[in-house]
């Protein structure tokens, strides 16, 4: 394969100081790209997707941005690539299914304890830990090969503002072996979809489950730890009225509801039967679950089993402070300032009526005026940085190596599915234009505009 270099122009622009604080300009992005696009377009596009290449503009251009809006905002239900792309991600891919895979992690685990010798139980641990960590290294490289190179970029932007917003730590317990599959089917498929489905695909996986322990809360031992971020964090938000007895309420709500990598059912009494639910590594357990009457947001929910979560969500996600809350941190998230009052609660409005349509929502907020005003003008978080300087340099040539991208988003702090508590990365820019940022920032520059860094 020939050696890949940015073209010229390019090259120029990445080395330069522009870059290097932040992001491009409109006008720079399209003299980078040798395409005639409006300078308004270009900024459109960059705002919107992992970052504006040379094909992507074309595409922009040929199509028209209301077409384009619609496609992005309506993507194909399986995520398209090129083939270059395509064969890594299937090279990447897990064998088997995941639970399949748990077991076997949890087979090693157990076969490493097993063995006498300090010298061979040190030596087996580290294999396991080895195989955990490739594992998670995998699921950042395709993370990585998606965003660069999925023609559905607003869904590849969302699907890691939806992940940062329900964030796990893969650092924790086998996180490792779980992350990637958490992406791939509970956030990636919903990120355009209904909020509703989105949350409880995120409170059936176990990644979620095993993060914020859920898997060890039961009857008569009550785990807080994800009632609480659940209202905190992942909907109506701190300070929107919610009480501890409201958290309380959910953490009873949620008893059962957890892990099970074993293949047999637990024995149940037979008036509890059918109140087991089994998908994968999910259980609701009725033995573990308390099956007392609740009092959770002024509303009775009585105790009956996995209904009552169900029954939870759906009072959850039809809260006016969860709309204004969700709707602020998308805002936040694009605009990358604190959005103005009267856009939140536009948005909010639009989630409210259409049942927390995450496509509704998001294409009010690109209409909006406030949006174009905004676009361009912030500092780029790191994995948008290095994700869009990416896209310029060499569009649409697929990278063969990811572990130079993995390692410049270490360095500049914001490494996928590396942040350890619930609350995710920043979304502000001001949280990433520190001093020692921006020199980090340069030297991922000029290592990107100064040839390809082992990407090929």
């Amino acid at each position: 394969m020939p050696m890949a270099r940015p073209r010229g122009v390019v090259k120029k622009i990445l080395r330069g100081t522009i870059l290097a604080a932040g992001s491009l300009v409109p006008a720079q992005i399209a003299a980078a790209t040798q395409v005639k696009a409006p300078a308004a377009d270009v900024a459109f596009l960059d705002a919107l997707t992992w970052g504006a290449s040379p094909s992507s503009v074309e595409a922009l251009h040929s199509q028209g941005r209301e077409r384009w809006l619609k496609d992005q905002l309506h993507p194909h239900d399986e995520p398209r690539l090129p083939p270059a792309a395509a064969a890594q991600l299937a090279a990447l891919a897990p064998r088997g299914t995941l639970i399949e895979r748990v077991r076997a992690f949890e087979a090693q685990a157990k076969a490493a304890r097993a063995e006498l010798g300090p010298e061979t139980k040190n030596a087996a641990q580290q294999v396991y830990q080895a195989a955990l960590t490739a594992a998670a290294r995998d699921a950042v490289a395709a993370t990585v090969l998606r965003a660069l190179y999925s023609p559905d970029q607003l869904r590849e932007r969302l699907t890691w503002f939806w992940f940062n917003r329900f964030n796990v730590h893969q650092g924790k317990a086998n996180l490792r072996a779980l992350v990637g599959d958490y992406v791939d089917t509970a956030i990636r498929p919903h990120a355009l979809g209904r909020f509703r489905d989105l949350l409880a695909a995120t409170l059936r996986h176990p990644a979620m489950l095993r993060y914020l322990d859920n898997a060890e809360n039961t009857a008569g031992h009550i785990n807080e730890n994800y009632a609480r971020e659940i209202m905190e964090l992942h909907t109506m938000g701190v300070g929107s009225g919610y009480t501890q007895a409201d958290v309380e309420a959910l953490a009873r709500i949620l008893t059962g509801v957890g892990i099970d990598a074993q293949p047999a059912a637990p024995k149940l009494k037979p008036e509890r039967q059918a109140d087991l639910v089994r998908d994968g590594l999910f259980i609701f357990n009725p033995n573990r679950h308390d099956y007392g009457d609740k009092l959770f947001l002024g509303h009775t929910i009585r105790g009956r089993g996995f209904a009552e979560v169900e029954e939870a969500l759906d009072l959850l996600c039809r809260q006016p402070a969860t709309a204004r809350h969700v709707s602020r941190a998308l805002a936040t998230y694009f605009m990358g300032t604190e959005p103005p009052e009267a856009l939140v609660q536009h948005l909010a409005g639009v989630f409210a009526r259409s049942d927390g349509d995450i496509a509704a929502v998001t294409e009010a907020l690109v209409r909006a005026p406030d949006f174009t005003a905004a676009i361009g003008s912030q500092i780029k978080d790191p994995v948008r940085y290095v994700l869009s300087a990416l896209r310029l340099a060499y569009d649409e040539r697929v990278i063969l190596n990811t572990g130079p991208v993995q390692s410049w988003l270490n360095r500049l702090g914001e490494a996928l599915f590396n942040r350890s508590t619930p609350d995710g990365y920043p979304l502000l820019s001001a949280a990433w234009s520190g001093p020692g940022q921006m020199i980090t920032r340069f030297e991922v520059a000029r290592q990107i505009g100064s040839g390809p860094a082992g990407l090929f």
